[in-house]
């Protein structure tokens, strides 16, 4: 049973920084790939960052140049810094693992971000 296990979300003004961390029940490398979703009102779910078993990073447009996302594989974690955080980020942000099509999703963390 894979577990993932998000933290860091809070309110925050814009312009600020957020970390959120993932904390995966497994070995980080048994997944094709890790990342973070996120999902505001009335939105669908959309990814914001993700990296692949290689460490090749994917970002989303909107994010780039501000959210950074890693990997510590010798505690099975895996992290988001966001910085000069936008009130257009403010979602609910999910921890996801992939093994080929499968998705595993932790429970999310709410970031919001006043103007």
């Amino acid at each position: 049973q894979v577990q993932l296990v998000e933290s860091g979300g809070g309110l925050v003004q814009a312009g600020g920084s957020l970390r959120l961390s993932c904390a995966a029940s497994t070995n980080i490398f048994e997944f094709n790939a890790m990342g973070w979703y996120r999902q505001a009102p009335g939105k669908e779910r959309e990814l914001v960052a993700n990296i692949n078993v290689g460490g090749v990073k994917r970002y989303a447009d909107s994010v780039k140049g501000r959210f950074t996302i890693s990997r510590d594989s010798a505690v099975n974690m895996v992290y988001l810094q966001m910085n000069t955080l936008k009130p257009e980020d403010t979602a609910v942000y999910y921890c996801d693992a992939s093994i080929h099509t499968r998705h595993y999703w932790g429970q999310g963390t709410q970031v919001t971000v006043s103007s």
